[in-house]
């Protein structure tokens, strides 16, 4: 399968819509742990979360962006915006 990149951008505004979500975010993340090359939030220089990336394994361009779609953080209006991209792993 080849990998893809989702990167999401929070939204400015979104308050404490980010920890009030993670509760419902993490099991759809962990419904394709096996296929997760990476995952974790963005941070600014204080620390807090200001977005996620996430690389896996998919069967094409539209199952990651289904997946992308899916995300309950997506599904909250988290996000301000969200680039679904092919990925090529150089390392490890």
């Amino acid at each position: 399968m080849p990998l893809f990149a989702i990167v999401a951008h929070d939204r400015p505004d979104a308050g404490s819509l980010r920890a009030d979500t993670r509760p419902r975010h993490l099991p759809h993340l962990e419904a394709i742990l096996p296929r997760i090359v990476t995952a974790g939030p963005m941070l600014s220089e204080s620390g807090a979360p200001t977005g996620s990336i996430i690389v896996a394994d998919f069967a094409d361009l539209a199952a990651a962006e289904a997946f992308a779609a899916a995300d309950p953080y997506a599904q909250a209006g988290l996000f301000a915006r969200v680039a679904v991209t092919a990925f090529r792993q150089v390392f490890p």
